[in-house]
C-alpha cells in the first residue's frame, strides 16, 4: 500500500512535472520574437537606433518579447532587407534608403534626394511636419512596409581618389550613386559621370580604377574605409538623409494591439534618437579622421552652382513622379 501511494505519488509528480513543462513550452512558444537587420557593426548610427527601438518597444509593451538584431550585412544588404519586411519573412524591423524601395513607389528616394534641403534646421523642419507622410502612405499600401520613424541626418559629400574643388574639377568624374534614377540625373547635370554600383563592391571598384569616387555621409565613409582607397573629400554638401526605420507590414497585422501601439511609439522615438547620434557625430567622424590622416577635406567652391543646374532635374522629376506638391511644400518651408 505504501508502496502504492507512493508509486501514485510519483505519478502524480510526473504528471505535474509534464503539465508545467507543456505550460512552459506553449509560453515559450507564446513569446513574441521579432528580428532586425543592419548592414553595420555596434557602432554605427543605424544599429545604435535600432537597438534603441527595442528597448522602446520593450518598455512600452511591457510584456516578454525577444528581439535578434542581425548585424553587419549577417542577412545581406538593405535592398535585401526591404524585400524580406515586403513579404513578411525574415526580417521584421530595419533601417533602409529610401533608394531601396523605388520598386514599389517613384516617389520614396525623393525623401533625401539631392540639394532637397536647405541645411539641418530645414531637414529637422520637414520631418517634424510630417510632410513626406503621403510617401510612406503609398509605400505601405504598395510594399506593406511601415515607415515608423526617421533616422539618418549624415550630411553626404564626395569621396575621391584625386583633389577636386569645383565643377570643372568634377567634369567627367566616374562616380557611384544610388540606384534611384534621381541620383543619376542630377549628378549627370552637374557634368559628372554616374555609375550604379553594389555598396559593397564600392571600394574595390575604386581600387581598381572602374570609378573614381563616391558620396556618403561620415559614417559610411568611415564603417566601409572608403578612405583608403579615395582620401580626398569634396564637401559638396550635397544631401542630408534621411534613412527610415521600417516595419513589415504583414509582421504587423499579425500583432496584438499592445505591441502595434508600442512599435508605432517606438518607431518615432527611436527615428529621432538615430537622427541625433547622426547629426551630432557627423562632423565629429570627420574630425577624426581627418586628424588621424585617414583623410583630407576639400573646400568645394561651386555649391551654390552645383544646385542651380539640379535644382530644373529635381522640379521635373517630382512632377514625373507626381510628387510636386510635397517637393513645393517642402521648399517652400521656412
Amino acid at each position: 500500500m505504501i508502496l502504492m501511494r507512493t508509486l501514485g505519488f510519483g505519478s502524480a509528480l510526473a504528471a505535474a512535472l509534464l503539465c508545467g513543462t507543456v505550460a512552459t513550452s506553449q509560453s515559450a512558444a507564446q513569446t513574441i520574437t521579432l528580428h532586425g537587420a543592419s548592414q553595420f557593426n555596434d557602432d554605427h548610427a543605424f544599429t545604435k537606433a535600432m537597438v534603441k527601438f527595442e528597448q522602446l518597444v520593450k518598455q512600452y509593451y511591457g510584456k516578454p518579447i525577444n528581439f535578434v538584431l542581425h548585424k553587419n550585412s549577417e542577412l545581406g544588404l538593405e535592398k535585401q532587407y526591404f524585400e524580406y519586411m515586403a513579404q513578411g519573412k525574415a526580417v521584421d524591423y530595419a533601417i533602409v534608403s529610401p533608394a531601396h524601395m523605388s520598386t514599389f513607389s517613384k516617389a520614396a528616394p525623393f525623401i533625401d534626394a539631392p540639394f532637397l534641403f536647405r541645411d539641418l534646421a530645414h531637414w529637422n523642419k520637414v520631418l517634424d511636419a510630417d510632410l513626406l507622410k503621403p510617401i510612406a502612405d503609398e509605400i505601405n499600401q504598395k510594399a506593406e512596409v511601415m515607415l515608423i520613424g526617421y533616422a539618418g541626418g549624415g550630411v553626404r559629400n564626395i569621396f575621391v581618389n584625386k583633389p577636386v574643388h569645383n565643377l570643372a574639377e568634377i567634369k567627367g568624374l566616374k562616380v557611384r550613386v544610388q540606384g534611384a534614377p534621381i541620383w543619376s540625373r542630377t549628378f549627370a547635370a552637374t557634368g559628372m559621370a554616374p555609375t550604379v554600383i553594389a555598396y559593397n563592391e564600392v571600394y574595390n571598384a575604386i581600387q581598381n580604377g572602374v570609378i573614381a569616387a563616391g558620396e556618403n555621409e561620415a559614417a559610411g565613409v568611415e564603417q566601409m574605409k572608403f578612405f583608403e582607397v579615395a582620401p580626398h573629400l569634396a564637401m559638396t554638401e550635397h544631401a542630408i538623409t534621411i534613412r527610415p526605420l521600417c516595419f513589415s507590414g504583414k509582421t504587423f497585422k499579425g500583432l496584438p494591439a499592445d505591441l502595434q501601439a508600442a512599435i508605432v511609439k517606438a518607431g518615432k522615438e527611436a527615428g529621432a534618437y538615430g537622427r541625433q547620434i547622426e547629426s551630432s557625430e557627423d562632423s565629429q567622424k570627420l574630425d577624426a579622421m581627418e586628424k588621424a590622416g585617414k583623410l583630407k577635406r576639400v573646400p568645394f567652391a561651386d555649391r551654390d552652382a552645383m544646385k542651380k543646374l539640379v535644382d530644373p532635374v529635381m522640379a521635373a522629376y517630382a512632377k514625373e513622379i507626381e510628387a510636386d506638391k510635397i517637393f513645393a511644400a517642402i521648399t517652400n518651408l521656412k
